[in-house]
């Protein structure tokens, strides 16, 4: 966020006690959180045990049948980005960041469309690190670690691809961490894009979870600024009743009085647009 912004959105470290989303479920919870994961895993066991076969057979199994490779020859094809991926899936937090670092240098360079992919598909996979992948010891949770979390959905919004946007949609709707469903909400309206009022929904179904007699303050600001962007990036600003609705809860929800005059403000944006 713009250190602008940031000095309105008061950091509160304080864990909302919710139950996991009802709303994933099934199969579906299944490919949500895990695609990114076993996806990883696939290219590890490509790397360890299929070398042989790719030598022999590898020119048919890397062409699709429109000519383009896969996530996973991308990553083969490139030495620093099998580092990257394997200080992301190591189980040290530290490593992770570095890994974040890693990224946000080749974002800062600027991305090819090969090189976007990659960012993106290592980004979901440290975004969901602990919400949508969650590794237990003894019972205990393990790989809970919001700030890798946080990093990895501001990079997100760097990126700014399709896979970029439905990733963070899939941040808000599966973590239970404020400071990161409000780094989502806000790269999201950074990046500006809502078909069919999915990124609106999206962030009202994160905000129906939070406990509305003692709701996150950061959250509730970064959903005012998501929905402001949003308007400004949309040709005719929003004409979604869902984004009015969730602006008018806040605006008279148990916010700071700070945060309650951003979402009337942006109502007042909303209602003037032309």
């Amino acid at each position: 966020m713009r250190e602008t912004d940031r000095a309105h959105l008061k950091t509160k470290r304080k864990r909302i006690g919710i139950s996991p989303r009802s709303m994933v479920s099934g199969a579906f919870a299944m490919a949500l959180f895990l695609a990114p994961a076993l996806m990883l895993c696939a290219q590890d066991a490509a790397q360890s045990g299929g070398q042989s076969g790719t030598q022999s057979g590898g020119q048919a199994s890397s062409q699709t049948g429109s000519g383009e490779i896969t996530i996973e020859e991308l990553f083969l094809k490139s030495i620093e980005f099998q580092i990257i991926r394997e200080k992301a899936v190591t189980d040290d937090r530290e490593m992770k960041l570095s890994a974040l670092d890693d990224l946000e240098k080749r974002i800062d360079g600027g991305l090819s469309t090969s090189d976007a992919a990659q960012v993106a598909f290592i980004l979901e996979y440290l975004a969901l690190e602990g919400s949508g992948r969650i590794t237990r010891e003894n019972g205990h949770l393990v790989n809970d670690f919001p700030e890798v979390r946080r990093r990895a959905a501001n990079l997100l919004g760097r990126v700014g691809t399709e896979e970029a946007r439905n990733a963070l949609v899939r941040v808000l709707l599966i973590d239970d961490e404020p400071i990161v469903k409000a780094e989502a909400a806000y790269a999201l309206g950074n990046l500006g894009v809502n078909p069919n009022n999915e990124v609106v929904r999206a962030m009202e179904f994160a905000y129906n979870m939070e406990d509305s007699a003692a709701p996150d303050q950061n959250f509730g600001y970064a959903i005012s600024l998501a929905i402001e962007r949003l308007a400004q990036k949309t040709p005719g600003g929003l004409r979604d009743p869902e984004a009015y609705r969730l602006l008018v809860r806040i605006a008279q929800g148990n916010y700071l009085r700070t945060v309650k005059a951003k979402a009337l403000q942006v109502l007042e944006e909303l209602k003037g647009a032309k």
